[in-house]
């Protein structure tokens, strides 16, 4: 009996002690690697075609280790063959690797190879994160949780529309207070039997003005001159759109862009480095980010409708326009009017290449703060006396400048004493009709 009762404890304690291992090896599975480093592998090398809770060019990745063990019965060392070379793993007529390759377009996955067995550890690790339901559904107590402030006032304040109300309630008060002051002292004058004097009584202003023409002829002069003066500004403002802000028929967010994410101008308006003009952008720029980012993270969409824009609905409007339905281009794109911002006459001529390149001015400099602007407006006047004042404030930096070799080794052999860091562009020519009028 003891012998049985022995031989009955060893294999519990084994098999529990198996069970034990399994469940943590299970637990395992995807969390030998690093999540952080994960998350930039992925983002670099899979978030083109793939995201992690949303099927794209290729399908969704979260979990994806844990559910082909499970649902399939493959394990890791098949993924790292998929991952470095999916077509080999295809031609060997593997039978999960064939199914996805039919499923998909029979578009094999782009191989690689470069990836180390910790770097794949890595990535799957970050897949197998669960979601965070702070990040997924904000609510009241998470970190960051920002409620929109529903009566027009300010968050935490009182509200601007209350205030207004209040001031008018009390100056319409003591409107009326002067009124029923004034009916009062009249009737107590009545009632008394007062009358006020006729040299006492005061003239009526408009009389007063009219028989003094001295007082007529200097206001007629003044109002001569004011009226001048607000015509030749009228007129001098035809043409100049100085804050224009037009709506584009695709919100475009450069605060966000620009902004935000720290994108470089000339990455979307690469021609300016080069051309007479800046160039507007292809939807295909649009799509080199776009094509894996279809929604935007919920506080980034909570600061979107204080503007009045859902950027998720923009961006479904950019896949329409481009012709993309979350997998693959359908030929059905559409042109986008963009609306013009920024237009100088055709008799001016204005090179990018020339500011951008040469001269090295920044983009704010004409544009304003483009990285604060959640809708493109026009910062500058663009009008010929603020270009000459640049011109005229401006120094050219000549020295280690490719485009001024020539020139400064004449001026340098000419001038040797000279120092030219202080030249300004209104002495290069700056201030010449024939440069910008031709």
């Amino acid at each position: 009996m003891k012998q049985v009762i022995y031989r009955n404890l060893t294999s519990k304690i084994f098999s529990l002690g198996l069970i034990l291992l399994l469940t943590f090896s299970t637990s395992l599975i995807a969390q030998d690697g690093d999540p952080a480093n994960g998350k930039s592998l992925f983002n670099t090398n899979c978030a083109a075609c793939h995201k992690l809770d949303k099927q794209m060019t290729g399908p969704a990745l979260r979990n994806v280790e844990a559910r082909l063990a499970e649902e399939q019965g493959l394990d890791r060392a098949w993924l790292n063959d998929w991952i470095r070379n999916s077509a080999a793993l295809i031609k060997s007529g593997d039978a999960y690797a064939v199914k996805i390759y039919n499923e998909y377009n029979q578009t094999a996955m782009t191989p690689f190879p470069q990836l180390s067995d910790q770097d794949i550890s890595d990535i799957l690790a970050y897949t197998a994160q669960e979601v965070d339901p702070c990040i997924a559904n904000p609510q009241p107590g998470c970190p960051n949780y920002k409620e929109t402030p529903v009566d027009g006032g300010s968050e935490g304040g009182i509200s601007n529309n209350l205030i207004l109300g209040a001031l008018i309630v009390l100056f319409g008060l003591l409107a009326m207070a002067l009124v029923l002051v004034k009916r009062t002292l009249n009737r107590f004058a009545e009632a008394k039997g007062i009358e006020i004097p006729a040299d006492e009584q005061r003239k009526p202003l408009w009389k007063a003005f009219i028989e003094n023409q001295f007082l007529v002829l200097v206001t007629a002069i003044l109002f001569l001159l004011a009226s001048g003066y607000f015509v030749y500004g009228y007129f001098m403002q035809v043409g100049i759109d100085q804050g224009y802000e037009p709506v584009q028929p695709i919100h475009y967010s450069h605060r966000i862009h620009a902004g935000d994410n720290a994108i470089d101008c000339k990455y979307c308006h690469s021609s300016a480095r080069v051309s007479k003009t800046s160039g507007i952008p292809s939807l295909n720029v649009c799509m080199n980010c776009h094509k894996s980012i279809s929604e935007v993270a919920p506080e980034t969409l909570a600061e979107g409708k204080e503007y009045g824009v859902d950027y998720n609905a923009e961006i479904q409007n950019l896949y329409e326009a481009v012709g993309w339905d979350g997998a693959s281009y359908t030929g059905e794109s559409k042109p986008v009017k963009w609306i013009r911002v920024h237009n100088l006459p055709d008799f001016v001529y204005f090179n990018h290449s020339q500011h951008v390149s040469v001269a090295g001015v920044e983009c704010q400099t004409c544009h304003g703060p483009v990285e604060e602007m959640e809708v493109m407006y026009q910062h500058a006047p663009l009008t010929m006396g603020w270009c000459i004042n640049c011109h005229r404030e401006t120094d050219v930096n000549i020295r280690d400048n490719d485009y001024y070799v020539k020139i400064h080794e004449e001026l340098s052999k000419k001038y040797p004493n000279a120092d030219f860091s202080k030249i300004k562009a209104s002495e290069m020519g700056g201030l010449e009709c024939g440069k910008c009028h031709y």
